[in-house]
């Protein structure tokens, strides 16, 4: 048998999420061939991960983690095959150990942090310990993407609605209480129900604005009755329903969910001068799993069939 160089061993753990030991025997038992070593995993059933790969991971879950003084936190989203799996246990838990990986993570993109050592065993990296856990749980799974918040002059608080269908991180400049806490947790549930884009009409480019004013120009050049109108009219109907549509992308210009009398600004408002301090959101960060996935649509008896060799 060959010898096997632990380099090797480990670029066939990648490949098939198949243990160390396991990769180390099927490279020796292949004279060091790796595509045969590959298959003689597979054969085993040792090689899960490999199998699972080319599936379209669409469900999952997104999850937060916030530390016990509310200044770091950070969301995750972890994709599955399908909500089965989604709604597992196990999937959840090692969802909520990728949560707490990217809360201590200095990664800026998804990329470094697949790469970095796994916190909860430094001898694997986090693709790895991914890899792991598809072959154990045996369905293709993804971390598809991740945030950090650390708070500067401030606190961070999160929402998870619908059972981690949808995750939110909100971040506040002023005074952690528990009266501005609540705040942010009714903040942060607004941001799930509404899904604004923007804090504020400042964050808005001129050149979205821009591009919204020549459609909605397009829009009124075409009804042959508002076409017919003045131009200082006609510049009036498109700033009024510019104006609209950013009362509706911009979070603090929204109608609060709770109190339909108020905006959402009025509301972080009223909270600040009751506890006597200054109250804004800096910023905030809203993942919904599987948003811009393409889900792939089997067709029943063909899935069948082909499971049975037909």
């Amino acid at each position: 048998m060959a010898e096997v160089s632990a380099k090797d061993a480990m670029k066939l753990r990648q490949m098939t999420g198949a243990g160390v030991m396991d990769c180390k025997k099927a490279l020796a038992e292949a004279d060091g061939d790796m595509d045969k070593a590959v298959e003689l995993l597979r054969e085993k059933g040792l090689a899960k991960a490999a199998k699972k790969a080319d599936r379209i991971a669409a469900e999952g879950i997104c999850a937060t983690n916030v530390s016990a003084d509310n200044q770091v936190a950070s969301i995750v989203e972890v994709n599955s095959e399908t909500d089965f799996v989604a709604k597992n246990d196990k999937f959840r838990g090692y969802v909520a150990e990728v949560a707490a990986q990217a809360a201590k993570t200095n990664a800026t993109d998804i990329d470094a942090f697949l790469a970095e050592a796994w916190e909860l065993d430094p001898s694997k990296t986090v693709k790895e310990e991914l890899a792991a856990q598809i072959a154990v749980i045996g369905e293709n799974m993804n971390i598809r993407r991740f945030e950090k918040f650390v708070a500067a002059n401030g606190f961070v608080e999160s929402y998870i609605h619908a059972n981690g269908r949808i995750a939110i991180l909100v971040e506040f400049e002023g005074a952690c209480t528990e009266a501005t806490k609540t705040c942010a947790k009714d903040v942060a549930m607004q941001i799930a129900a509404m899904n604004p884009k923007y804090v504020d009409k400042s964050e808005v480019s001129a050149d979205y604005i821009e591009h919204e004013k020549e459609i909605l120009k397009a829009q009124i050049m075409n009804d042959p009755k508002e076409s017919q109108k003045p131009e200082k009219v006609i510049d009036g109907m498109i700033n009024g329903r510019i104006n609209k549509q950013l009362k509706e992308i911009c979070l603090v210009d929204q109608v609060y969910v709770k109190d339909g009398e108020m905006t959402v600004g009025k509301y972080i408002e009223s909270v600040a001068k009751a506890e006597g301090c200054a109250l804004a959101v800096k910023r905030f960060v809203r993942f919904e799993t599987g948003e811009g996935i393409e889900k792939k649509e089997e067709n029943f008896a063909e899935e069948v069939a082909k499971q049975m060799g037909m």
